[in-house]
């Protein structure tokens, strides 16, 4: 099946599986599912483990990100916390330096806490990593593009320096979703969503996914889901696999409103930088092009003087002032105060990430409608 219809029907779908002919999945609500009898199952036990509702999401998910195996949890943050758990006190992990200020503070705190070390490099430069490489470093993680500005780095690359270096190659792939790019198939063994952004797609629900490439890896994963207990619940499951079934016309949508965005932006005077991966100027543009079907709806900029940047956030009417992303509602980000706070002040420095740079995740609206409330905003 082609990736829009893989959206819409799960890989293992059968029109007789749900009761009464119901064409959505049914949501499960139940903790425990009794036995046919001693020694018997009904193949669900208790839906810490699995549950019906999760279980077809789980392989929309497989399918769809060319996977061994899926698993989805209460968020994305709880995914990485559940692949940490795969390295020991000791290991060392190559960490992008531009990444989701959510997995820095992880990383920096409970990874650090129990005998993990990170160093973190950009993973855009591939000497960079192989540098950082020592004799405990047991894997490289990376966005890409990154969050927020918007960095595009070369899995196929990466993939490369892990498997020459026998390191895993863990990859966060929601800023593109697996409608647009899919690092299983590059040579990435994990990929990490927040499924809260545009997999769910709807600002309604949170949930997280985990991706594997083999059994092995597959394995330890299910044993520490089991055990940990980081499972999505029923209807949240339903919620996700609702807002799956349109993530392809949403994904055209938003990327077709993106591209448009952002031209106007790099005529904007209050604008200093554009950063957008779909822009034939950014430079992992063609890096990009050969990795991902498509560029997707994130785009950071940076304005003349910090009091534009303050006022665009109170002058706004139809994009909303507000954290996260992908959903059919365009929200700007501070990323300053708001995803990135917990960054080093020198990193977020470095990086650019000051009081004048914003991130925009583009939605669904008429995009003439979002240019004239940012022209209103920056006026």
């Amino acid at each position: 099946m082609n990736i829009e219809t893989l959206c819409v029907h799960s890989p293992k779908e059968d029109k007789n599986a749900h009761a009464y002919g119901a064409v959505s999945v049914p949501i499960f609500q139940t903790a425990t599912f009794s036995h046919p009898g001693v020694g018997d199952t009904t193949g669900y036990d208790y839906s810490r483990q699995s549950n019906p509702t999760r279980t077809e999401l789980e392989d929309c998910i497989t399918a769809l990100e060319n996977a061994y195996d899926t698993v989805a949890t209460s968020t994305g943050m709880a995914a990485c916390l559940l692949v940490l758990e795969l390295f020991n006190p000791g290991d060392h992990i190559i960490s992008q330096e531009d990444i989701y200020g959510g997995s820095t503070r992880l990383f920096s705190t409970l990874g650090v806490e129990r005998g993990r070390t990170f160093s973190y490099v950009d993973t855009t430069v591939a000497k960079n990593v192989i540098n950082a490489i020592n004799e405990n470093t047991k894997a490289i993680f990376i966005e890409t593009p990154s969050n927020p500005t918007m960095l595009v780095t070369d899995i196929r690359e990466m993939s490369r320096i892990a498997k020459e270096h026998n390191l895993l190659l863990i990859v966060d792939n929601t800023f593109l979703s697996p409608y647009f790019q899919n690092p299983i198939s590059l040579g990435a063994d994990i990929v990490i969503h927040s499924a809260t952004k545009y997999i769910a797609g709807h600002n309604d629900t949170l949930a997280g996914f985990i991706c594997t490439a083999n059994e092995e890896l597959a394995e330890k994963i299910r044993f520490m889901y089991k055990t940990v207990g980081v499972s999505l619940a029923p209807f949240d499951s339903f919620l996700t696999l609702r807002g799956l079934k349109t993530l392809a016309i949403r994904m055209d949508r938003i990327q077709e409103n993106a591209i448009k965005i952002a031209n106007y932006l790099k005529t904007n005077k209050k604008i200093t930088n554009v950063y957008y991966v779909g822009l034939p100027e950014h430079p992992g543009y063609e890096v990009n092009l050969s990795q991902a079907r498509g560029f997707g709806g994130m785009i950071s900029f940076t304005t003349d003087t910090a009091q534009t940047a303050k006022e665009a956030f109170e002058k706004i009417k139809i994009i909303k002032y507000a954290e996260s992303l992908g959903g059919v509602e365009s929200l700007i980000t501070f990323p300053m105060y708001q995803t990135h706070a917990d960054v080093p002040v020198e990193v977020r420095e470095r990086l650019g990430i000051t009081d004048k740079f914003i991130r925009f995740s583009v939605g669904i609206e008429n995009a003439d409608d979002l240019i004239k409330d940012l022209e209103r905003a920056l006026s």
